[in-house]
């Protein structure tokens, strides 16, 4: 039977593969481009450990809304970007795929997607850049504060404390030389001075360590916390350099191929090929099938 109708069978296949090559040959080619991303980091101002500038799952997302979500209905584009996810096993990354009637559409794609990352941590960088600075003048103020106003106030506080200290020595002085003197005339009036004197030699050593606390105050302010505050600025100074802030880039290069992915020609060519043949036998057989039957109606 089949061989009977090799005719037919060999003009549907050929029909088939035909029409397939040229649907398969003139269908605009779709080239695909994909790039890996690395996202920025800056120090950490308190361990010095690399931070991220941004959380990768909620870019993916936003990124995702902003450039396929949002575009998938327009019409005529000549280049879509088909997927951004993450990058699995691998922290601090993600995939950018894209798909365009030529490499260049599809590249250029990428950047824009690449492009808005990269303007977007550049603004977040310079935010913490901005608040460093910000420290930075904070420190110095307390420095100049310290030096220009907390030491003068505290000396003049220790002057002050000195005189009224010295003064109260020179009574306790008078009172002792006048205790010596009384003291063989008039023993009820000695005991008075004695108490009397031995509140303000009381009040003297309360005096005394009040102002060896200034003291205290004042060298650990000239000395342990301005040097802290030193180097604290220097330590935050050093976060402004230039090596301690990474924006998001392209690992190498946005890749693509020399050829399509779409349309696959071969595998199009010999699919009709083979639905052409198995149709075509399919066809031999009902007909072949229909004659039986009007021949023994006809019988």
């Amino acid at each position: 039977i089949l061989w009977a109708k090799k005719t037919l069978i060999i003009g549907i296949t050929t029909l088939i593969t035909v029409l397939a090559g040229i649907y398969a040959f003139n269908k605009t080619p779709i080239y695909e481009a994909t790039a890996l991303v690395e996202i920025g980091n800056y120090k950490n101002n308190n361990n010095n450990n690399n931070v991220l500038v941004d959380s990768v799952p909620e870019l993916v997302k936003k990124l995702n809304l902003l450039f396929i979500d949002l575009l998938k209905n327009e019409k005529d584009r000549k280049a879509t970007i088909i997927s951004i996810s993450t990058t699995k096993g691998v922290s601090g990354f993600l995939d950018i795929k894209s798909e365009a009637s030529s490499n260049k559409l599809a590249i250029n794609e990428i950047n824009k997607v690449v492009s808005h990352i990269h303007n977007k941590h550049q603004t977040i960088m310079n935010d913490v850049k901005n608040r460093r600075k910000l420290e930075i003048k904070n420190i110095q103020t307390r420095i100049d504060n310290i030096k220009n106003k907390e030491i003068k106030l505290l000396m003049q506080k220790i002057n002050a404390q000195q005189n009224n200290l010295d003064n109260y020595r020179i009574q306790l002085n008078k009172m002792i030389a006048n205790i010596e003197d009384i003291s063989k005339t008039d023993p009820a009036l000695t005991a008075l001075k004695l108490m009397e004197k031995r509140d303000i030699s009381t009040f003297v050593a309360e005096l005394n360590l009040q102002l060896m606390d200034m003291r205290d105050k004042k060298d650990t302010l000239e000395t342990t916390t301005i040097n802290d505050l030193i180097e604290r600025k220097k330590f935050v100074e050093s976060m402004l350099l230039p090596h301690n802030y990474k924006n998001s880039e392209v690992i190498g290069r946005v890749l693509s191929n020399d050829y399509p992915i779409k349309p696959k020609k071969k595998l199009i060519v010999m699919v009709a090929f083979i639905a052409g043949f198995i149709l075509s036998i399919f066809l031999v057989f009902i007909m072949n099938a229909f004659r039986k039957e009007e021949d023994a109606a006809t019988a």
